[in-house]
């Protein structure tokens, strides 16, 4: 199934959510959804049925979780590589140290949920809201990212050559990109990574691997940039308004730094 067609059965899933008939915008899903609702709190599944779905899966035909209501559940551990979460409910659920690799989030509901020290190599996460999900140490290496972070626990998480960056063949639907406003991605390792048009204001990069990463239009007002490695990183049209740039690693071997934007307005020190 292409992106697209993901994203199309993902938001008639949703449809049912909405407390009004006007589309949310492409990633302000939760303007017209009551948060407090049974559809985002509760659970239709126990653990046990998880596990027997998994159980029942094969290589030709994955866990099926579409559209569940799985909030609040405990399902660390598990291991649901390959798993079809498409439009899951999964807000405030316990995956820590789960196994997601290859999963399909699209349009999963993650707020506050606990992902630290899961594994979710190379997912697809594609406009999914996850604010405030905590996860440190997870691996996202190589995972395709364009969901909202914001206020989320990314600490000594593993992005290398993660896809964040702005998907610029859905303008139909809006900026679609990753979202990390007041993040945490203090000792992250970003190397190879992209972060085109990614915002990241006022996240923490404090030190931060961005080793060979490209931060092409980025928006990084505010942010804490202390002590990165940005070796070979690209800046180029980056927005470094009010960031806090002290004591890189890497600077002069960072690629268009000079054709950053506002960087009469960095803070140095």
């Amino acid at each position: 199934m292409t992106i697209c067609a993901s994203i199309r059965a993902g938001m008639v899933a949703m449809l049912g959510l909405l407390s009004v008939a006007a589309p949310a915008a492409a990633q302000d899903m939760m303007r017209h959804v009551d948060l407090t609702s049974p559809e985002m709190t509760s659970a239709e599944m126990t653990r046990a049925d998880v596990e027997a779905v998994i159980a029942a899966a094969t290589s030709d035909k994955p866990a099926d979780f579409t559209g569940k209501k799985l909030s609040s559940l405990d399902l660390s551990g598990l291991d649901l590589s390959g798993a079809v979460l498409r439009a899951a409910r999964l807000n405030k659920t316990n995956l820590a140290g789960a196994k997601l690799d290859r999963a399909i989030l699209d349009q999963a509901w993650l707020l506050e949920a606990d992902l630290s020290r899961a594994s979710l190599k190379g997912a697809n996460i594609f406009a999914a809201q996850m604010q405030r999900a905590r996860l440190d140490g997870a691996d996202l290496s190589g995972a395709r990212i364009a969901a909202d972070l914001t206020g989320a626990s990314l600490v000594g998480a593993l992005l290398t050559g993660a896809n964040l960056a702005a998907d610029m063949k859905n303008q139909s639907m809006g900026l679609m990109r990753a979202v990390l406003k007041s993040a945490n991605l203090e000792r992250a390792s970003l190397r190879d990574a992209d972060l085109s048009r990614v915002d990241l204001e006022f996240a923490s990069l404090k030190d931060a691997d961005l080793t060979n990463a490209s931060l092409r239009g980025a928006a990084l007002g505010g942010a804490n940039l202390t002590g990165i490695t940005i070796t070979g990183t690209d800046f180029l049209a980056a927005d470094l308004v009010s960031a806090r740039l002290v004591a890189p690693i890497g600077l002069e071997a960072a690629r268009n730094f000079d054709k950053a934007r506002n960087l009469d307005r960095l803070l140095r020190e």
